[in-house]
């Protein structure tokens, strides 16, 4: 252990004369070092700063000109931080002394980590009411600077429940109207953590009822999460005396009219906002958004809750709302039934609503219907739920509805979200572990294990391989992008799994043509790699949790060299994929490679063949030759190349390539 890492150990656990013994005595130069960032882990300053260790925080800055300001990574619940000031570090912990400290000794009360979040955020965060208060009453701390999704710290307190802090925000001015970069208030961000009392300070604020991004309000999102405390607040009857904020309550479905009443001023409002007045009951609700709330609380019920009782109870309710006054209000209906949702259509009347209760299969159905016409097929959750019931036919060995299902929720998630997507990039990966266990199981059991067929496996490598496309066609190249890679590798799974499977010559065109496409696109993974550097990579392997494909796979190598793969294309440090296959110990995938035209004497960025990077042992099994594969023209580039003949603009462009490529 380095003397940088016995420092950084002293002052996370508070040994403060261990330290004076290690940095007493030291010039500024050793004292810069020692006190400066360990890898990965910040600076001592920062860690003594995490666990409220004063003594040690002002020996650092008063005895050895640690900087207050000086960021590094800090971890919190299972999660690191990075570029976290000392200051953010002390706040996020609470630790009140050794905050006072680091602004009295100059920290910047506004001073970010790399996600934006302030101090104040962190103290928000965990609900240090003392920091707070502190931060903001002492040193004026900005209330309004949001983290990089745009969540401030009203919104983080609210969501986190935290209602004595939330309460002198609002009173300090905090903007309760504010907006995050998906459209969200802090009302929404109480309805989702189901925190009444404090939905009801802010509507006491003049908090408007508005949508998100997606376009739910406060309510439906209080329905989605399944508080229902919050639901039944927001749909109670308009009590007597109140009136409605004009324009609001006649929007349509889903809006919200305000409540309001003469009273006592309330907190302040944001400065573009009058002043508020006491609301003295929630805000009532259109018949139109009473019941979307109450059938959508009713699927949470069937698929997060698991109770469908419940559920019914909700979806009674919704039906009698339909039905009031003798004024029925009626169901859109859907442009098509959906094979994946067994062509059910929804409920319509009290009769098919009781008769639910003898078929929970199909109330399971009427939770997605519900879910896809309310929240739209671009939410998250709309396809989240999708993929849960399919998994839940996958547990029970129903294997043909979870396909059918996560198929739709995958269409739906590429006509409705951007390339890449995290929730696409697992659909693809849970479609490949379906498929890998499938096929094993087939293996095992034989005759009767279940069958997948080659539509399967073919329709989602097309889907994988229009998802490269997809992100290919952005603004901005994915270039090393992690989610491109892991989709490149997903796709590469699901090729060796397609090749398990027998197929008729017609099935086996249409597969080289699917691989045509991705090798067209010239995609790019981690470090430059095409997708033959990745399929002779043992990397490739890890793709998710559970197992799919292993690589290097020569199977999976002969077909993209079929389908036109470049045998001696370079990644970043100009390996070519036979480089990548001496490394991973393959000299059957080298040979295969060498007899599609790879060039054994090509060199990499460090002036190494293939050849020379085999493992010793391999080197004298191996029946590969160099020589057998060296041509009169490879000799000639190379002497050019060892001799420093000058050779460019002297001859053809195909032929400087070639001389570059040894």
């Amino acid at each position: 252990m380095d003397l940088r890492t016995v420092v950084y150990n002293a002052a996370r656990d508070g040994k403060l004369q261990l330290l004076q013994k290690l940095l007493s005595g030291r010039s500024r130069e050793e004292l810069d070092e020692l006190t400066g960032e360990v890898a990965g882990e910040g600076t001592p300053l920062l860690i003594a700063s995490r666990y409220g260790h004063l003594d040690v925080v002002e020996y650092l800055v008063d005895r050895c000109g640690a900087s207050v300001e000086a960021s590094g990574s800090v971890h919190f619940d299972g999660e690191t931080i990075e570029g976290a000031p000392p200051l953010w570090a002390a706040s996020a912990a609470g630790h009140l002394d050794v905050v006072q400290s680091l602004l009295r000794r100059g920290a910047s009360v506004n001073r970010t980590t790399r996600t934006n979040s302030t101090p104040l955020r962190a103290a928000c965060f965990d609900g240090h009411l003392e920091v707070v208060r502190y931060l903001v009453g002492e040193h004026q701390a900005d209330l309004e600077v949001a983290n990089r999704h745009g969540h401030t710290c009203l919104m983080i307190s609210c969501y986190k429940g935290h209602r004595e802090i939330a309460r002198y925000l609002l009173e300090q001015g905090a903007q309760v109207n504010r907006r995050s970069a998906k459209g969200n208030t802090a009302l929404h961000d109480c309805a989702e953590s189901g925190s009444l009392e404090i939905l009801q300070l802010l509507l006491g604020c003049n908090a408007r009822m508005e949508r998100d991004g997606y376009g739910m309000t406060p309510l439906l999102a209080a329905s989605v999460t399944g508080h229902t405390n919050i639901v039944e607040y927001l749909i109670q009857e308009q009590p007597a005396g109140m009136e409605v904020q004009p324009g609001l309550a006649q929007e349509g479905p889903s809006s919200l009219g305000c409540v309001k009443s003469q009273g006592a001023s309330c907190c302040s409002s944001s400065p573009e906002e009058p002043p508020s007045e006491t609301y003295e009951s929630c805000c009532p609700t259109s018949r139109e958004a009473a019941v979307e709330a109450l059938e959508l609380l009713g699927a949470t019920y069937v698929d997060k809750k698991r109770d469908l009782l419940g559920a019914l109870k909700h979806w009674r309710r919704a039906m009698e709302l339909r039905h009031q006054g003798g004024e029925y209000l009626p169901k859109p209906e859907p442009p098509q039934l959906v094979l994946a949702y067994d062509y059910s259509r929804e409920v319509s009347t009290a009769e098919e609503l009781e008769a639910l209760i003898t078929d929970p299969d199909e109330m399971r159905m009427q939770a997605l219907l519900i879910r896809e016409r309310i929240l739209g097929p671009s939410h998250p959750d709309t396809s989240y739920y999708i993929r849960y019931r399919g998994a839940v036919y996958a547990d029970s060995g129903n294997f043909e509805r979870c396909i059918r299902l996560w198929k739709y929720a995958l269409d739906m998630q590429q006509n409705n979200l951007e390339p890449l997507s995290p929730m696409t990039a697992s659909s693809f990966l849970s479609f490949a572990e379906l498929f890998s266990y499938v096929l094993q199981d087939r293996a095992a059991k034989g005759s009767l294990g279940t069958q997948i067929g080659f539509a399967d496996l073919m329709g989602v490598l097309c889907k994988g391989v229009r998802e490269v496309e997809r992100a290919l066609q952005l603004p901005k190249e994915p270039g090393d992008s992690v989610q491109f890679t892991k989709a490149l590798a997903i796709i590469l799974h699901l090729l060796y799994l397609l090749e398990k499977v027998e197929c008729t010559p017609d099935q086996e065109h249409l597969k080289h043509q699917t691989v045509y496409r991705l090798l067209k696109c010239a995609p790019r993974g981690k470090n430059g790699f095409t997708p033959l550097h990745m399929a002779v990579d043992k990397d490739t392997t890890n793709v998710g949790r559970y197992p799919v494909g292993r690589f290097p796979s020569l199977q999976v190598v002969k077909v993209l060299l079929d389908c036109g793969a470049d045998p001696d294309s370079r990644d970043f440090d100009n390996n070519t994929p036979l480089h990548i296959a001496a490394q991973n110990n393959c000299p059957g995938i080298m040979n295969a490679l060498i007899e599609a035209g790879a060039h054994m004497d090509a060199t990499n960025a460090f002036k190494k063949t293939a050849y020379e990077l085999l493992d010793e042992k391999l080197l004298a099994k191996s029946t590969i030759q160099p020589f057998n594969y060296v041509t009169l023209q490879c000799l000639a580039a190379r002497t050019l190349d060892k001799n420093k003949i000058p050779y460019k603009g002297f001859i053809p462009e195909e032929l400087e390539a070639f001389i570059e490529l040894h």
